[in-house]
């Protein structure tokens, strides 16, 4: 414990530049911090790489006999047409991820300019903020997505826009708590006695000094942006074939469960890994930064 709130009061008394850079290092000194970041940069990098590394075209059928166990030609074996699967999964990442990227992204641009006006303007404007984002968050994000997916269709496209949308309002109201947080310390109050407007503070004062809150935020929405996608691929609403997505990868194995196991299971573990590596780097990160908060105590 002492050693935690020493680092805090290391990366309380850094300028704010540095500051992050500390609270880096600090995420990554950490064993789990650094399993997981290690994780999810191999994830990313085998994804990213795919077109590369990939044994097979992520449609090339007749690779080898349908369900093809495990082996050095198929390393994670084939599905009912001989397509190799690690072909698939590492193509299938790249969809994945591009999808979480591209709505996490739109969410926290979304989540950020819906919580700036509400905070930065305050009375009725603030009100009319938060009731919309309480009233978008009490429908069930899953319900909510599959209607949307069902209007505007199964591209990639129409898959980021319904995520990022659907998690904005849970990305305004973090960002509002840490913004209302920052408006009452000296430096806002200063740059606004100098005359400062409201979009200067926001943008120049505020956002750089809630970047590690905007960090956690990142990551738990995109984890729960996965687990979302994931969650309407197997319910045979993710992305359009011949594309592949995991969770479309655990919906198609799953029919095939007794043909093969590995079908369901590799696809779905990736998935738990991502996830899993996500939320402990923002756990990691919110704890090193609780440390600094009792340091400033």
């Amino acid at each position: 414990m002492s050693a935690t709130v020493g680092m805090g009061a290391e990366v309380a008394n850094l300028p704010m530049g540095r500051r992050r850079g500390h609270l880096v290092r600090a995420v990554l000194r950490s064993p789990a911090g650094a399993l997981a970041a290690g994780v999810l940069a191999l994830l990313v990098l085998a994804s990213l790489l795919a077109p590369l590394i990939a044994p097979y075209g992520f449609d090339e059928i007749q690779t080898a006999a349908p369900f093809s166990p495990v082996s050095l030609d198929h390393l994670a074996g084939t599905d009912e047409v001989g397509r190799d699967l690690f072909s698939r999964l590492l193509y299938g990442g790249r969809l994945s991820l591009g999808i979480a990227f591209g709505a996490t992204l739109l969410a926290m641009a979304l989540g950020i300019v819906w919580a700036g006006i509400g905070a930065m303007r305050g009375g009725l404007a603030d009100d009319v903020a938060m009731r919309g984002a309480d009233t978008l968050m009490a429908i069930p994000v899953m319900l909510f997505a599959m209607l949307l997916v069902g209007a505007v269709g199964r591209s990639i496209a129409g898959m980021v826009a319904v995520l990022g949308v659907l998690h904005a309002p849970f990305v305004a109201r973090v960002v509002r708590a840490a913004v209302l947080g920052e408006l009452h310390r000296e430096y806002c109050t200063a740059a606004r006695g100098f005359g400062a407007s409201r979009t200067r503070v926001f943008l120049r004062d505020v956002l750089p000094n809630i970047s590690p809150v905007l960090g956690v935020q990142a990551a738990v929405t995109a984890a729960s942006v996965i687990l979302t996608e994931a969650s309407l691929g197997f319910v045979g609403l993710g992305v359009r074939p011949p594309q592949a997505s995991w969770g479309t990868l655990v919906h198609d194995g799953y029919t095939h469960l007794y043909q093969s196991f590995a079908y369901v299971a590799i696809p779905g573990l990736l998935i738990f890994l991502t996830i899993w590596a996500l939320n402990v780097l923002s756990d990691q990160v919110e704890t090193a930064l609780e440390s600094r908060g009792r340091s400033d105590v």
